[in-house]
């Protein structure tokens, strides 16, 4: 039988997820791996480097299948931060949901926890980014090294939120994961309402008015 010549990356994870979870585990080499899908070995390491960049690369698929969806709603692109991040979390976790037996696979294959994360590590680089171009208002220092420890903050925070969502998602047993999409609104909502600068501004207002009259009170 001749070879599969046009083998695209989407392809080769679509093997790679299926055997996977045929067999519970990784394949023994990229050769067989190669050979049993029936394709040149070349022709993986076009596209990857090894099987756990592949793991990677699932995990950042499904941010850009998630992504792409966004991008093609035009409601999406009027959105206030904080509805095009609920917007994001939706439609991502549809995306888990679509495949996730594979996902609950890839994160509990290793009894080191942290080690099972790795193959997160492309996902959260986009995710975190995505954050920072979300437009979320921070409160304003003109302090460089604050204004930027404040964005990583934010950053940070977002990123453990998501892991903390995934972990709830992947242990939710209720019809349809209703769970998780009440979950996901309640920590989306409460994180955006922790974050809400306005009162905090508007304090700060008063109290540079306050010691605004203050000072020409007394001078």
């Amino acid at each position: 039988m001749a070879k599969k010549k046009n083998i695209t990356a989407s392809n080769i994870i679509s093997f790679y997820m299926d055997y996977v979870l045929e067999h519970n585990q990784q394949p023994k080499s990229v050769y067989a791996f190669s050979k049993e899908n029936n394709f040149e070995e070349a022709k993986f390491y076009e596209h990857f480097g090894n099987f756990e960049a592949i793991e990677k690369g699932i995990f950042k698929a499904f941010y850009d299948n998630t992504i792409t969806a966004l991008h093609a709603s035009e409601d999406y692109q009027n959105f206030e931060p904080r509805n095009k991040l609920l917007s994001f979390y939706f439609t991502f976790f549809e995306n888990l949901t679509a495949n996730r037996s594979y996902v609950v696979y890839a994160l509990n294959q290793h009894k080191n926890k942290l080690k099972n994360y790795v193959v997160l590590k492309d996902l959260k680089s986009h995710f975190t980014h995505y954050i920072s171009e979300l437009g979320i208002e921070l409160i304003e220092t003109k302090q460089e090294q604050i204004d930027k420890l404040q964005q990583k903050s934010l950053k940070e925070s977002a990123w453990m939120q998501l892991l903390l969502t995934i972990k709830f998602w992947m242990d939710d047993t209720s019809p349809s994961f209703e769970k998780t999409d009440i979950f996901i609104e309640k920590s989306v909502n409460t994180s955006f309402d922790v974050l809400d600068v306005a009162p905090i501004k508007s304090l700060i207002d008063f109290g540079k008015f306050i010691y605004k009259e203050k000072f020409q009170m007394n001078s």
